[in-house]
């Protein structure tokens, strides 16, 4: 009952959420689409994180430099910490128009568009350096357009880190080291074959369990960033990390299609750039976030263990090729395959 409650709660402030967009959107004076006069648009904004979270400061920022540009003609209301629903949820709003932007993990957004995918995949990226020069890449810029059809456009990306695994007491050093653990997993398809192919026994769950998994038994490990041990207090119960740094997920904002196609080229020009210096602040507060969250694990007495990536991207190579059956993700990891030094 206690569940159906919320669940009755939750369903109806997103009904009044969406029916206050639609009472902005059937004024006298509609707004236009295209090329045509420019309307103001109040936004809806919404995610799952904390406001301390870099990913919430840098679409704060976004929030702030398009209404800055656009001279008040847009403005946004960012509804955090999940209040919305999870990122699935909010999603699914985004394409329904209750919701008009949101900031979803890559890994999610492979259940809605397949060639976000790639992103998952462990070690398509070399090194930060790689993962940056790919994200500025025209091939992701493609990409975030091609999803107009699937109801929202992909307006940029921000830093989530390199994502390594961590456990209670066990440093991973070598793939092998993983066999017969359970490792808490996004619900990604690309992560659980990936756990698969490096022996271990992959465990979706949402995030917000992982603490109490770790502390019963349930899990063995999970797999993420430094940031975990510290803004999620798993380093409380798990006192080994490892830096395989298997892969670097992005986080991406992303726009209704219907919202996109009411505004005109200067604003969508306002809030295309808005985005893009959005993410370039964003990368600074993030880069800080890990350094203190090093420091602040080891205080708590987590152990940090760098073990010799090799094996770990050799155990992972049949997955590559396995996803490389699907034609446009094997154009983007040739793509990016091209810039790797």
């Amino acid at each position: 009952m206690k569940h159906f409650i919320v669940a009755l709660m939750i369903s109806s402030f997103l009904v009044v959420v969406a029916a206050c967009g639609s009472n902005e959107s059937s004024t006298d004076t509609p707004r236009e689409s295209g090329n045509g006069e420019a309307k103001e648009h109040n936004l809806t904004l919404a995610h799952n994180l904390s406001e301390d979270h870099p990913v919430h400061l840098g679409l704060a920022r976004f929030a702030e430099l398009v209404e800055e540009r656009s001279e008040g003609q847009i403005t946004m209301e960012i509804f955090p910490n999940g209040v919305l629903g999870d990122e699935r949820e909010v999603l699914e709003q985004v394409q329904a128009g209750g919701v008009d932007i949101t900031k979803v993990s890559a890994a999610a957004l492979e259940n809605f568009s397949s060639q976000y995918a790639v992103f998952s995949l462990p070690y398509v990226f070399a090194d930060e350096e790689h993962f940056f020069q790919s994200m500025e890449s025209e091939a992701v810029a493609q990409l975030f357009d091609e999803t107009e059809a699937d109801g929202f456009v992909g307006l940029t990306w921000y830093d989530s880190g390199a994502r390594s695994f961590y456990t209670v007491d066990q440093p991973i050093m070598h793939p092998d080291d993983l066999k017969g653990l359970r490792i808490r997993v996004m619900d990604s398809q690309t992560q659980i074959e990936m756990m698969e192919a490096l022996g271990g026994a992959p465990t979706p769950m949402p995030y917000g369990e992982i603490y109490t998994a770790l502390q019963s038994g349930v899990v063995d490990g999970a797999e993420s960033n430094p940031t975990a041990l510290t803004t999620g207090k798993h380093g409380e119960v798990a006192k080994a990390f490892s830096f395989d740094e298997h892969a670097r997920i992005p986080d991406i904002a992303v726009i209704s299609s219907a919202v996109w196609n009411e505004f005109t080229d200067e604003q969508r020009q306002f809030v295309r750039d808005a985005a893009k210096e959005s993410t370039e602040y964003q990368k600074d507060i993030w880069a800080e976030a890990v350094e203190e969250a090093i420091e602040e694990a080891e205080a708590m007495g987590v152990e940090f263990h760098y073990p010799d990536q090799e094996p770990f991207y050799q155990a992972v190579q049949p997955l590559h090729e396995k996803y490389r059956e699907d034609e446009k993700i094997a154009e983007l990891l040739d793509a990016f395959d091209q810039m790797r030094q």
